[in-house]
């Protein structure tokens, strides 16, 4: 058989079910689209990113949509200082348990945030208390734009 975007698409489909089917989530178009988004963005998006590129959604199911990914451990929410909340998809979460060990950056020029894996992650520790999570953010020049 020969490899066509006809193909590549398809395959993609398939692998984005089966996604979520192992997730234990319904597919439904509107969640196939939303993974999709997720899928061809290498950064964390913003939820006005995601309406830009599913134009016929419903506002009120793409907000369900997101709170079933983030329960699901697909998904995780990022909040810089105050800013519009960011998405991007977890890499070893499992449902409602998100475990992240990279930190957050955002570009200073270009805005963009990030999820980086890091060596050395810190390990965090304070006599009495036990931490559930540790969330790192940072400012900074991204890869892109500091060779620009």
């Amino acid at each position: 058989m020969k490899f066509t975007l006809l193909n590549a698409t398809m395959l993609h489909l398939i692998v984005m079910k089966d996604f979520l089917r192992n997730k234990g989530i319904s597919i439904t178009p509107l969640r196939l689209d939303v993974l999709s988004v997720f899928f061809k963005y290498k950064n964390a998006i913003s939820l006005s990113v995601l309406t830009e590129q599913l134009t016929d959604s419903n506002r009120i199911t793409l907000y369900r949509t997101l709170k079933l990914f983030k329960e699901k451990g697909i998904i995780h929410e990022i909040v810089m200082n105050g800013e519009e909340s960011k998405y991007a998809i977890c890499q070893s979460c499992d449902n409602h348990v998100h475990e992240h060990k990279h930190i957050h950056f955002k570009c200073n020029i270009c805005k963009v945030v990030y999820c980086l894996e890091i060596e050395n992650y810190p390990e965090i520790k304070a006599k009495g208390f036990k931490f559930n999570s540790v969330e790192i953010q940072s400012t900074g020049i991204c890869i892109n734009c500091s060779t620009e």
